[in-house]
């Protein structure tokens, strides 16, 4: 590998450019000159603009809906930066799709999570930056390095200034998870903001369809933070609230997600069901015609920028946590 100097650039695919813009000022530094476009046959074509040999170069791009269109940029984008002779290529994805095909949930099914970890490393990457993984396990995926930020740390500060009366009478608020699945993160978020745990306990028939069954937990008479690490549909967020409050008596509910994929029904599912506020992280972009007065979404890309200067410059990210 080329020894990569002290030269740093960071270019940004399609995918999230307000996110990219707003590390780059963090970082002090402008978006590297870089031109995508896509023939008219679906292609996509990559052109970087300025040199990068021997330099530290860091892509940004989450692999959100067009999902295949999104990784296929990035995969072209690295393998644009080896053939021009990059000192290091670092893959920033700030949310990584594919992350809920993690394993084999039945006969015959891929796990796609791993396929897509072989394509970035056979495509050239030397690193990944990453949040919130759907499983933590996901990093053992990849045969090369994995930085896995973690988003509750922003949403500890948002809550703890949202609520400052925790800080006298935690006894009035829950962290809640919204499902078995979800426990171990929910409890870590709980114990960082000093409250109790409960859990929604639910099955679910078929997929983005769910059946709550029982609430474990006294959750009545109390507010109540739902803790994720993403939501999609919102069927299973807001079944969960649903239960919070008819089978529970929950006297309010919130919920937070470090990403807001947001498909298919879910803003009309939001609107109808609960949750109060829905708070989510900018790892994905809101789409323009998201009306919601409902959804609240804060900033990460401040952390994804301390991480880029820790990586370069050879420290600990721990901090960071």
């Amino acid at each position: 590998m080329i020894e990569y100097s002290e030269n740093v650039k960071v270019f940004c695919g399609s995918s999230n450019p307000v996110f990219a813009k707003t590390v780059c000022d963090c970082l002090g530094l402008q978006i590297g000159d870089g031109e995508i476009k896509s023939f008219s046959d679906g292609e996509v074509s990559v052109t970087l603009n300025e040199t990068v040999r021997g330099a530290d170069v860091f892509l940004v791009q989450s692999t959100c809906s067009p999902v295949n269109d999104n990784l296929m940029e990035l995969l072209i984008m690295i393998d644009a930066c080896r053939r021009a002779s990059v000192g290091r290529v670092t893959a920033v994805i700030p949310y990584f799709g594919y992350a809920r095909q993690d394993r084999k949930a039945k006969s015959r099914d891929p796990i796609s999570a791993k396929l897509v970890a072989n394509m970035l490393t056979a495509a050239g990457a030397h690193r990944i930056l990453t949040m919130d993984l759907h499983a933590a396990q996901i990093q053992g995926f990849f045969d090369i390095p994995v930085d896995h930020l973690l988003g509750n740390p922003t949403f500890v500060e948002y809550y703890t200034q949202k609520f400052p009366e925790t800080a006298y009478n935690r006894e009035d608020f829950v962290v809640v998870s919204p499902d078995v699945g979800s426990v171990s993160r929910a409890r870590a978020f709980a114990a960082k903001v000093h409250m109790s745990l409960a859990i929604v306990d639910k099955r679910r028939p078929r997929a983005n369809v769910c059946e709550v069954m029982n609430v474990i937990g006294d959750v009545r008479g109390k507010t109540c933070i739902l803790y994720d690490d993403m939501v999609d549909t919102a069927g299973s967020l807001c079944s969960a609230a649903k239960a919070l409050v008819e089978i529970g008596g929950a006297k309010e509910v919130y919920a937070c997600a470090t990403h807001g994929v947001l498909s298919g029904p879910a803003l009309a599912r939001l609107e109808e069901s609960p949750i109060r506020e829905l708070t989510i992280l900018n790892t994905i972009p809101l789409k323009q015609n998201t009306p919601s007065s409902k959804i609240r979404q804060l900033d990460v890309a401040h952390i994804f920028a301390q991480a880029i200067a820790h990586i370069h410059s050879g420290t600990s990210i721990a901090d960071l946590f």
